[in-house]
């Protein structure tokens, strides 16, 4: 496809942008949307040759707000499935809800600079009723995102599934592998919540439903199966397709997070997504009838056919050789990213500022910052007479919500070929709290001393300074006490 075919048909068909097209999900809602859409499939490491008729591939890093805006050029719709439960960097620091935070931040705000029309969001469904302080880590965070991206003006239809039946993905495989592995199966009571399966099919066929409707713009929407089911019921159910044996013995405690340590473990599941997960079972999660839309909020596949289909496939796939999903390890890079609340008034700009003037003061004489002219700021390590990093405050991309300073050298930072190494300090909208996160860095230790060193101490450094974010808040409250009270 030439470069100017989108554009093209953009006048005759609809133009989606889709999220995670090489994934489970995104590559077969592909091919069901390029029957009737014009595609473009959105990868961090897709290249034009890959382009066929109706499909344009654009590579894009959503943690960069740049590569957001260009990737969602010319989108109608906008299609958002990604997560960020495992690692995307050699190095990870930080947990999955502050890196989803930036993903969607940057997304939205991409698709309101575009003028996309819509947001659509393949989420996971909140259970009735249980306060959202209560809710499991990957519940919040999907709240949270669901916020986050209607926060830029696009429409968002918000799509809530329970635990979607196919062959691959997160969910419904591993639940596959524990009654395939496990002769005798232990219940803590956990099992006895329900959850609401749906198939693959149906998913798919739902976000197709929902592109370009009006009447479900800004709206959140249940999706589930026939019949809702407890997950005890769903390991009989897949034991007997399975056609194997298997001795359930009930237990009356929850042990989730035990249970989280041993589904990984039996399925080999890494535990970056296990965890997450597993903690959501804690709740009781089924499609709520005040949350659905007649036509499109149930299936009509039931769990049996779904799974039947599902196994059989994933059978037949058992010879393949699967890629890893994490980060490819001959690219020694570095994201690490912490969650603070700015006081009363300050935004993320000043936070950028702030924080350097802070480290060249807390922790004398051992560390210091030298600023050569208004934008370059030298960090300095006694007794080293070079500085370790060099940082340089970009202009052109900084704003109030956003403090970004280019790694452009120093003893402790590969340059020559890492261009996008970075601190970024990004303020969530219609909220005092700031991500600071270090995006694309490439450390010039040897990889075994930064891990165990040079990285330990960012760590140390980041929270010594959310605790001076937290005094600083905790002094305007005393603050404003006092000028209320005289």
């Amino acid at each position: 496809m030439r470069p100017n075919d989108l554009n093209h048909l953009a006048h005759k068909r609809k133009v989606v942008a889709l999220t995670g097209a090489t994934g489970y999900i995104g590559g077969n809602l592909m091919k069901q949307l390029k029957k009737d859409a014009s595609i473009i499939a959105l990868s961090r490491h897709a290249d034009a040759s890959q382009n066929t008729e109706n499909v344009q591939w654009r590579s894009c890093d959503f943690f960069s707000q740049e590569q957001a805006v260009e990737a969602l050029k010319g989108a109608d719709t906008a299609i958002y499935l990604i997560h960020s439960m495992l690692p995307s960097a050699k190095l990870t620091q930080g947990g999955f809800e502050d890196m989803d935070a930036i993903l969607a931040a940057h997304f939205a705000r991409a698709a309101a600079f575009n003028g996309v029309r819509q947001i659509i969001y393949l989420s996971g469904i909140v259970p009735e009723g249980i306060p959202e302080k209560n809710l499991s880590r990957h519940l919040r965070s999907r709240l949270e995102v669901e916020r986050i991206l209607g926060s830029y003006g696009v429409p968002v239809t918000t799509l809530r599934a329970g635990l979607i039946v196919g062959p691959e993905g997160s969910s419904y495989p591993i639940l596959s592998r524990l009654v395939r592995r496990l002769p005798i199966m232990v219940l803590p009571s956990w099992t006895n919540n329900k959850t609401d399966p749906v198939a693959l099919a149906d998913v798919l066929d739902t976000i197709c439903n929902v592109i370009g409707r009006e009447e479900v713009m800004g709206r959140t929407i249940d999706i589930g199966g026939p019949q809702p089911m407890s997950y005890k019921e769903l390991l009989r159910q897949t034991a007997d397709l399975l056609g194997v044996r298997r001795i359930m013995i009930p237990f009356p405690f929850p042990t989730v997070k035990l249970s989280r340590l041993w589904i990984s473990l039996i399925t080999g599941a890494p535990k970056e997504m296990v965890y997450p997960l597993v903690e959501s079972l804690a709740h009781p999660m089924t499609a709520q009838n005040t949350a659905e839309v007649n036509g499109i909020d149930r299936g009509a596949i039931s769990y049996q056919a779904a799974a039947r289909f599902a196994l059989e496939q994933a059978s037949s796939k058992s010879t393949r050789k699967r890629t890893k999903a994490a980060h490819s390890s001959r690219r020694q890079d570095v994201r690490s990213v912490q969650r603070f609340v700015l006081p009363p008034g300050k935004d993320a700009d000043w936070a950028g500022r702030h924080y350097l003037d802070w480290l060249g003061s807390a922790f004398k004489p051992f560390v210091y910052t030298q600023r050569v002219g208004e934008d370059k700021v030298l960090v300095h390590v006694r007794p080293l007479p070079q500085p370790v990093l060099e940082l340089q405050y970009d202009r052109e991309l900084s704003t109030l919500y956003r403090s970004v300073f280019r790694i452009t050298g120093g003893r402790f930072a590969l340059t020559e070929n890492a261009h996008h190494g970075r601190l970024e300090f990004l303020q969530l909208p219609e909220s005092q709290q700031c991500l600071a996160g270090i995006h694309d860095y490439m450390p010039s230790l040897p990889w075994l001393l930064y891990k165990y060193g040079q990285a330990k101490i960012h760590l140390v450094v980041m929270n010594a300074y959310g605790r001076r974010l937290k005094k600083l808040v905790f002094e305007n409250k005393i603050k404003q006490h006092e000028e209320k009270h005289g």
